[in-house]
């Protein structure tokens, strides 16, 4: 159950106010079928939720939990900087 509760609030935290939502939001406030928004949303989230359980499956075959961790902390890391570059840059 810890497991289960840890997924799903990093999940929640993650995706609140993020541009998926807001897209949504913005789909489902210009369509008159708010329920084929929702359900065209969570398939998307259910499919890139798979693949990375897959992804994460398959590598966890072949690296440690720290060289894990060690590659997600720099994608991370370039990416802020990445992001932080572009705001400073416009």
């Amino acid at each position: 159950m810890r497991l289960i509760g840890l997924a799903f609030l990093t999940v929640l935290v993650a995706e609140l106010g993020d541009k998926t939502q807001l897209s949504t939001f913005m789909l489902s406030a210009e369509s008159d079928a708010p329920w084929t928004v929702f359900l065209a949303a969570s398939s998307a989230l259910f499919l890139t939720t798979l693949l990375g359980v897959l992804a994460g499956t398959w590598l966890a075959k072949y690296a440690t939990p720290h060289l894990l961790q060690t590659l997600t902390g720099t994608s991370y890391l370039i990416l802020a900087v990445s992001l932080l570059w572009d705001a400073v840059s416009t």
